[in-house]
């Protein structure tokens, strides 16, 4: 199993792969500190036809490329969307943040950060 996580938090980035290391999942974990660079390395996977990742997990709060504008352009790029599963992390309980990752197209789930063992747990089951 593949899992990104697309924060541009340190922090952040080490508590979720914490989390997904405490998981005892047998997984590569991949870390992007911009959603810039995440959707950079897909369209080299893309035009390479190698494997995308099970699970990303990605931040909405991101300077330069917020979490919104990198699911408009992976949603430009990408068709096979049952192959990969996005969710939404966010440190903000933001309502309509919420809202309208229920209805994105590629947002599988929406959670609050730091993610719990449950919320972990959850993700995984999801595949």
């Amino acid at each position: 199993m593949n899992i990104w996580v697309i924060d541009d938090d340190l922090v952040s980035q080490f508590a979720t792969q914490y989390r997904i290391e405490q998981s005892n999942v047998s997984c590569y974990v991949a870390t992007y500190d911009s959603a810039t660079k995440a959707l950079r390395s897909i369209k080299d996977i893309l035009a390479n036809e190698e494997e995308m990742p099970n699970i990303l997990l990605l931040d909405l709060v991101m300077p330069l490329m917020d979490g919104w504008k990198f699911l408009e352009e992976l949603e430009r790029i990408y068709t096979v969307k049952n192959n990969m599963k996005v969710y939404v992390l966010s440190a903000f309980n933001n309502y309509k943040d919420r809202d309208l990752a229920k209805k994105h197209p590629l947002v599988h789930g929406y959670f609050d950060k730091p993610l719990s063992e449950v919320d972990m747990n959850e993700i995984l089951n999801d595949l």
